[in-house]
């Protein structure tokens, strides 16, 4: 997935600075991804240290980050992969409110696939209901189904408004193919929670904080995700591009991202945090140096990257991300 605020382009930065700063074994530590998304920075970590906790308040995430660890075997996952791809279309409730043909307008998928994605959802719940799959693999085939269909939306990468005209990938048939997961079993836990509720149940050694650094309300950009993930057919899309009700971050907005990021600076319970944040955030670098500095030891690096292109252009325009260290008193 193109996702926003990915940190796929930068992983290479983060785990080498938080190698550097960590001067204890990293195999002996705990490490906990408190605003995970589609879970790249605990993915990175969990074959290097002992245990990785991921949190996110998105469902669509949710249900990623469980899939990655799922243990459900090769051949019952192709097997049911293959039985997915074969059913017949449904013209339901994705295909009307968000797809070509159907009755809202909306062009978020190609008739076909928007039926394909009723089928198969509607398959998965019947699963799961029936008992014929349990909750683990109920979380991977969801996650396939969320992967493939990004594959084929007409969008510019995000969900907050779609294209007017399908565009080349958007033609494309929908499939269900595997998913990358862990290679072996690993301790894990994954947690849909808000994150300054959740960092006062936990405690650990290493965090890692990739909170909003602006206005970009992921429940908003990624709002079809969770509608297929929830897959609540009752629901009244609301406007044009058919938003599902949400409650906005406290990172997302300017008058409370500094006062939410200094009482989960405070609040949590870990030696090492480490904070990503940029240069066109809402909460100034100098600031944040100043609210770690008096929490214990602050130190800062940075590298500058090609900024999220939601579509490919030939922009040259880039931004600097910085990596703040704090270890606790």
């Amino acid at each position: 997935m193109n996702y926003l605020g990915s940190k796929v382009r930068l992983s290479g930065f983060i785990y080498q600075e938080i190698k550097k700063s960590v001067k204890e074994q990293l195999t002996n530590l705990s490490f906990c991804d408190l605003f995970s998304g589609t879970g790249t920075v605990g993915n990175l970590f969990h074959t290097k240290v002992k245990s990785v906790l991921y949190n996110d308040r998105e469902y669509y995430s949710y249900i990623i980050n469980k899939a990655f660890h799922s243990s459900i075997s090769e051949h019952a996952y192709i097997s049911m992969l293959h039985n997915l791809n074969e059913l017949e279309e449904v013209e339901g409730f994705i295909f009307e409110e968000y797809s070509q043909s159907g009755s809202s307008g909306r062009l978020y998928f190609n008739a076909v696939n928007g039926k394909k994605i009723d089928a198969i959802r509607i398959y998965i719940e019947q699963l799961f209901l029936s008992s014929k799959i349990d909750k683990e693999f109920y979380f991977l085939l969801l996650a396939t189904l969320l992967v493939a269909a990004d594959k084929v939306a007409n969008t510019a990468s995000v969900y907050c408004a779609y294209l007017k005209k399908l565009k080349k990938t958007a033609l494309n048939d929908l499939k269900m193919l595997p998913i990358l997961r862990a290679i072996e079993p690993f301790n894990h836990k994954v947690y849909k929670a808000e994150s300054n509720d959740l960092i006062k149940r936990i405690d650990g050694d290493i965090l890692y904080l990739d909170p909003p650094y602006i206005g970009r309300e992921y429940s908003s950009y990624y709002h079809l995700l969770n509608t297929i993930a929830i897959y609540d057919t009752e629901l009244k899309p609301q406007g044009k591009t058919g938003l599902r009700p949400y409650n906005t971050s406290s990172f997302c907005l300017k008058r409370s991202a500094e006062d939410s990021l200094f009482e989960l600076l405070r609040n949590a319970q870990f030696k090492y945090i480490f904070l990503s944040y940029n240069n066109e955030g809402f909460i100034k670098p100098s600031r944040i140096a100043e609210m770690m500095s008096s929490l214990g030891e602050h130190a800062c690096s940075s590298v500058k990257y090609p900024k999220f292109k939601s579509c490919k252009t030939n922009s040259k325009q880039y931004t600097e991300e910085y990596l703040h260290c704090l270890i606790k008193d």
